[in-house]
C-alpha cells in the first residue's frame, strides 16, 4: 500500500470513529489494516474490491460489526471464529474463491442476508440452517450439485441457486416454513427429480425453472403443480 493510500486509509479510519462505518473499496489492500481502535464503535465494514485472499482472526473482535462487505477479492477461507460477530446482520461475500463456511457460522444468530454468489460452493453450506433470522440467501453461480436433506430446517424467505450444477432436491426443501421464492435456473434438474412435496405442499409461491434439462411447458402436467399455481395467483393477487 503506497503512502497516499496509506493516508486516506488513515482518514477513512479516523471518519469511522464518528460514524461507524468504514468504506476501503477499491484501495488495492492485501491486508487489513489494524482496526483495533474501531472494535466497539464499528457497525459496517466494506472491504470490496481489493486483493484480499483471508481476513484476520481479529475481525471476530468488531463486536458491534451488524454489515460485512469483501466482495471482489480472492478470498479461499474465512476464520475460523467468524462467528463471534453475533451482531452481524448482512455478510457479503461475492466474487471469491470460498467453498465453505466455518462452523461457527452458526452462532450468527441475527443474521437476514447472506451472499455467496460467485465462488467454488460444491456443497450447500448446512451450517446456516439453524440461522432463525435469514430473509435472503444467494448461493448463485457455484458448483453446488444437490440441495440435501435438512434443508427444511432453513428458514430463509428467498434462496437462490441459479447457476448450480444441482441434479438432486431432497423432499425436505419443503417443510422450509418461511420459503417463499426459490430460484433454480440454470441447474441440471430433470422434471423427474423436482420432488411433487415442493409443489404440493411447501410455501414456494415463486419458483424459477428455465434452463434445465426440460422444457416448461411439461411442468404443467406434474403432479402438484396446479397447488403450486393457486399460491402462485394468490400471491400476485395481493400485489395488485
Amino acid at each position: 500500500m503506497g503512502q497516499s493510500s496509506s493516508k486516506g486509509v488513515k482518514a477513512h479510519m479516523e471518519t469511522a470513529q464518528k460514524t461507524g462505518a468504514l468504506v476501503l473499496s477499491e484501495r488495492k489492500l492485501t491486508e487489513l489494516p489494524d482496526l483495533s481502535a474501531l472494535e466497539k464503535v464499528l457497525r459496517t465494514l466494506d472491504l470490496s474490491s481489493n486483493k484480499l485472499v483471508c481476513l484476520p482472526s481479529s475481525i471476530s473482535s468488531l463486536s458491534n460489526l451488524k454489515h460485512l462487505s469483501v466482495n471482489c477479492n480472492k478470498l479461499e477461507s474465512l476464520p475460523e471464529d467468524l462467528g463471534s460477530l453475533t451482531k452481524l446482520e448482512s455478510l457479503s461475500l461475492s466474487n471469491n474463491h470460498l467453498h465453505r463456511l466455518p462452523d461457527s457460522s452458526s452462532s450468527l444468530k441475527h443474521l437476514k442476508s447472506l451472499i455467496l454468489s460467485y465462488n467454488n460452493f460444491q456443497e450447500f453450506p448446512s451450517v446456516i440452517f439453524s440461522l432463525p433470522h435469514l430473509d435472503v440467501v444467494d448461493l448463485s453461480s457455484n458448483k453446488i450439485t444437490s440441495i440435501p436433506d435438512g434443508i427444511g430446517d432453513l428458514q430463509t424467505i428467498e434462496l437462490n441457486l441459479n447457476q448450480n450444477e444441482i441434479n438432486l432436491i431432497s423432499p425436505d426443501i419443503a417443510k422450509c416454513p418461511r420459503l417463499k421464492t426459490l430460484r433454480l435456473e440454470e441447474n441440471a434438474i430433470e422434471l423427474s427429480t423436482i420432488p411433487k412435496e415442493l409443489l404440493e405442499e411447501s410455501q414456494v409461491s415463486l419458483l424459477c425453472l428455465n434452463g434445465n434439462l426440460f422444457n416448461m411447458k411439461d411442468i404443467e402436467d406434474t403432479e402438484g403443480y396446479s397447488k403450486y399455481m393457486e399460491r402462485y395467483t394468490a400471491v400476485k393477487k395481493k400485489m395488485y
